[in-house]
C-alpha cells in the first residue's frame, strides 16, 4: 500500500523531517512482543554505545493531496540524534547508533560557542479593514468559475487592483503544539488539547501555576507498546489523542482506543481508507475530526485522494458521520481540517468549508462567484481563515477571525502581497507565521489583535537559530517545537557547544507578543539533551528533553516566571527502552504528557526492516509510579 509523499516542511539547514465505518467489540490488548522494555538490560562497560537497531525513516510530514495519484517517495531518514560524544581530533570514535549521533557538519567539541538570540521587532503597518459574510451561509456545492477556486465564504468580491511594488512579505504562525482548554464561543463547547493537564501532585500539590502532578518519584517505566503493524509499503496513520479515559491513536485505516495504562484495546473504528490528515483539537466532550481518503491503496491505484471528511467521537469510540465536498460533479480533495466552538472546518485549492461536528450539516460550502478562497483554518479557542486572494503572481492574503457558526468576518488582517504561506499557530492570542522574502523557510511570527485585527509585533527569527518546523505546504495548522502562552512565544534554540567534553545542549527562550523583544527568560537543557516545548499547563510549559546515547528522555515543567525547571519524569537508561525512544522525537514524531503519562507515536507505518530483538513500534507509553 502506498502514500502520497509527504510535504516538504519547513526546516532548518542539517535537520531532518517531522518528524498525521463500522464499529467492532473491544479486543485484546496488543502483544507487545519483542523484549520486556520494562526489563532493559544495562549498557556494556567502557563507553558503552548501545547497539544500533535497524530504524524505521521518518517522514517528513503529514501527507497532503496531491493533484493527481502518484506513488510516494519514502520517508526520509530521521535526524541525528543529541548527546553523542566524539573522540578528540587525531582519534577515532564509536560509530554512534542511527539517528542519534551529531549532524554531518560539527562545531569543534572543545570550544565554547557564543549563544546569541537578540532579534529586532521589524516595524509594519496596521492591516486593513475587513468586511463581512452574508447571513445566510451557502450550503449547495457549485462550480467554480474558471481560473478561480471556490471560497466557501462570502469574501471581497470586488476586483482586486494590481499592485506593483516589492513589498517584502510577511507572515503568520504561532507556536503549534498549544492547545488551550479555556472556553470557545458560539455553543459554549470548549476546544481542548489532545494532551490536557492532570489533577493532584506531591502531597496533594502540582507544580505552581499548573495542574499536573509533581511525582514523588519521576523515575517512569513503560506501560506498553503497540508493536507496528505488518505492511508490504508505507501507509499513513498521523494521529493521536488523550483523554482523560482513552489514548487513541491511528492505525492502518482506523482509529483505536486503548486504556491509558494498560494499552488494552476499548474499541476500534474502521474506516474504508488510510487517515490522511486530523484535527489536533478536541471539543470538551472528546470529539475530533480526521480526513481520509475512500478507499485502500492498490498497485494499480495507489491513492485515492483526501476527500473524505469524519467526526469521531474518542468517549463512545464511534463515527458520528461522513461527508464530502464537490464542485459540480466532482468530489474535492482536501487539505486540511480542524475543530473550533463545536464546528469541523476543511480548507483547499477549490474554498473551504464548515460542519456541525454533531450531526455534520453544513454551515458554509464553496461558492462559484467568489474572487478568495479559503485556503485553510486555525482551530481551538477561535477560528481563524487564510483566505487567498488574487492571482499568483499577485497573491494576498487575509487572517481572518470568524463565527465557527455563520463564517461572518469578526476581525481581519492584510497581510503584505507576495506572500504566499502563512501557518496559524495560535487562535487565541492570535499568532501566524511566514515565509519573508527569499529565506527558505518560514522565519518570521505576527501576533495580531483578533478583535480588531491589527498587528501588535514582528518577530522575526534567525533560521539557524531556531528548531521550529512549520509546513510550508497545504496544512494551515502544522507547526511543532514551539508553544504559545501566557502572551509569549516560546522558542527552541539549535544545539551548540555544552559545557563539558564532547556535549551540546539548547536551551527554550521567550518573545513577549506585545513587544516582540524577548523577555530574558532562558531555561537550559543541560549538557547533553535537547529541550522541545509541549504545550501550556495553566501558567507553565510543558517540555520534553531527548536525552544523550546513555540516558533516558525526561518531561519537565517550566515555570511560567521564575523558569525554573521541575523534572515530572525521567525514562529508563536501558538499551531496548533507548532505542526506542530515540526512534520517536518530536522532530517527527507524536508526542503527548499528561497526568504522569508519555505517549510517543509514529505518523507512518513501515514494511519492517528489524530482526532479532530489535523492534519497531508504533507506540510506547511510559508512567511514572505516583
Amino acid at each position: 500500500m502506498t502514500q502520497p509523499p509527504p510535504p516538504q516542511p519547513d526546516q532548518p539547514p542539517q535537520q531532518g523531517g517531522f518528524g498525521p465505518p463500522q464499529d467492532q467489540p473491544p479486543q485484546p490488548a496488543p502483544s507487545a512482543g519483542g523484549p520486556d522494555l520494562t526489563k532493559s538490560p544495562q549498557p556494556a562497560p567502557g563507553y558503552g554505545y548501545p547497539q544500533a537497531p535497524q530504524q524505521p525513516q521518518p517522514p517528513q510530514g503529514a501527507p497532503q493531496t496531491p493533484p493527481s495519484p502518484a506513488p510516494p517517495a519514502g520517508p526520509p531518514q530521521p535526524p541525528p540524534g543529541y548527546g553523542y560524544p566524539q573522540a578528540p581530533q587525531g582519534q577515532s570514535a564509536p560509530q554512534p547508533p542511527p539517528g542519534y549521533g551529531y549532524p554531518g557538519q560539527q562545531p569543534n567539541p572543545y570550544a565554547q560557542q557564543p549563544n546569541p538570540y537578540a532579534q529586532q521587532p521589524g516595524p509594519y503597518g496596521a492591516p486593513q479593514p475587513g468586511h463581512g459574510y452574508p447571513g445566510q451561509p451557502q450550503t449547495v456545492p457549485m462550480q467554480p468559475q474558471a481560473g478561480q477556486p471556490g471560497g466557501g465564504r462570502k469574501g471581497n468580491n470586488a476586483q482586486l487592483a494590481i499592485i506593483v511594488s516589492a513589498v517584502v512579505a510577511i507572515a503568520l504562525i504561532v507556536g503549534a503544539g498549544v492547545w488551550y482548554s479555556k472556553s470557545s464561543g458560539g455553543d459554549g463547547k470548549q476546544d481542548t488539547a489532545s494532551s490536557s493537564g492532570g489533577t493532584g501532585g506531591k502531597d496533594g500539590g502540582t507544580t505552581a501555576g499548573g495542574k499536573e502532578k509533581v511525582p514523588s518519584d519521576p523515575a517512569s517505566k513503560v506501560l506498553f507498546q503497540v508493536p507496528m503493524p505488518e505492511v508490504t509499503d508505507t501507509v499513513s496513520t498521523p494521529g493521536s489523542w488523550l483523554t482523560d479515559k482513552v489514548y487513541a491513536k491511528t492505525g492502518i485505516a482506523e482509529i483505536v482506543g486503548h486504556d491509558p495504562d494498560k494499552g488494552t484495546k476499548l474499541w476500534t473504528v474502521k474506516l474504508p481508507g488510510p487517515v490522511c490528515e486530523v484535527s489536533r483539537r478536541m471539543t470538551s466532550d472528546n470529539r475530533t475530526a480526521i480526513l481520509h481518503e475512500p478507499a485502500m491503496p492498490t498497485k494499480d491505484k495507489p491513492y485515492h485522494g483526501c476527500s473524505q471528511i469524519a467526526a469521531i467521537d474518542l468517549a463512545a469510540g464511534k463515527k458520528l458521520w461522513t461527508q464530502t465536498i464537490k464542485s459540480g460533479d466532482e468530489v474535492s480533495n482536501l487539505d486540511n481540517v480542524t475543530v473550533s466552538a463545536g464546528t469541523v472546518a476543511v480548507g483547499s485549492l477549490r474554498g473551504g468549508a464548515a460542519f456541525d461536528i454533531a450531526d455534520g450539516k453544513a454551515l458554509w460550502l464553496p461558492k462559484p462567484d467568489d474572487t478568495c478562497y479559503d485556503a485553510g483554518y486555525g482551530g481551538g479557542e477561535k477560528l481563524v481563515a487564510v483566505r487567498k486572494c488574487g492571482p499568483h503572481d499577485q497573491r494576498q492574503l487575509h487572517i481572518q477571525t470568524i463565527d465557527p457558526k455563520s463564517g461572518k468576518v469578526i476581525s481581519e488582517y492584510k497581510m503584505s502581497r507576495g506572500i504566499e504561506t502563512a501557518v496559524v499557530v495560535s487562535t487565541d492570542p492570535l499568532v501566524v507565521a511566514a515565509e519573508v522574502g527569499e529565506r527558505n523557510g518560514i522565519s518570521d511570527f505576527f501576533s495580531v489583535d483578533n478583535r480588531t485585527g491589527e498587528l501588535r509585533t514582528h518577530i522575526s527569527t534567525p533560521r539557524d537559530r531556531y528548531t521550529f518546523r512549520c509546513s510550508r505546504s497545504s496544512d494551515i495548522e502544522y507547526c511543532s517545537n514551539l508553544v504559545v502562552g501566557n502572551d509569549r512565544l516560546y522558542l527552541a534554540t539549535e544545539r551548540h557547544a555544552g559545557t563539558g567534553e564532547f556535549t551540546r545542549t539548547n536551551e527554550i527562550v521567550a518573545f513577549d507578543l506585545g513587544t516582540g523583544k524577548q523577555t530574558g527568560q532562558r531555561a537550559d537543557a543541560g549538557d547533553g539533551y535537547q529541550l522541545y516545548p509541549l504545550r501550556m499547563d495553566g501558567g507553565n510549559l510543558i517540555a520534553y528533553k531527548s536525552p544523550p546515547y546513555d540516558k533516558g528522555g525526561q518531561v519537565v515543567s517550566i515555570d511560567g516566571s521564575s523558569f525554573k525547571a521541575t523534572k515530572l519524569m525521567e525514562n529508563p537508561s536501558g538499551e531496548a527502552v533507548r532505542n526506542v525512544e530515540r526512534t520517536m522525537s518530536p522532530d517527527f514524531s507524536e508526542v503527548l504528557y499528561s497526568q504522569g503519562r508519555l505517549y510517543m507515536a509514529d505518523t507512518y507505518v513501515r514494511k519492517s526492516v528489524s530482526s532479532g530483538t530489535d523492534r519497531q513500534y508504533l507506540v510506547m507509553a511510559l508512567g511514572t509510579n505516583d
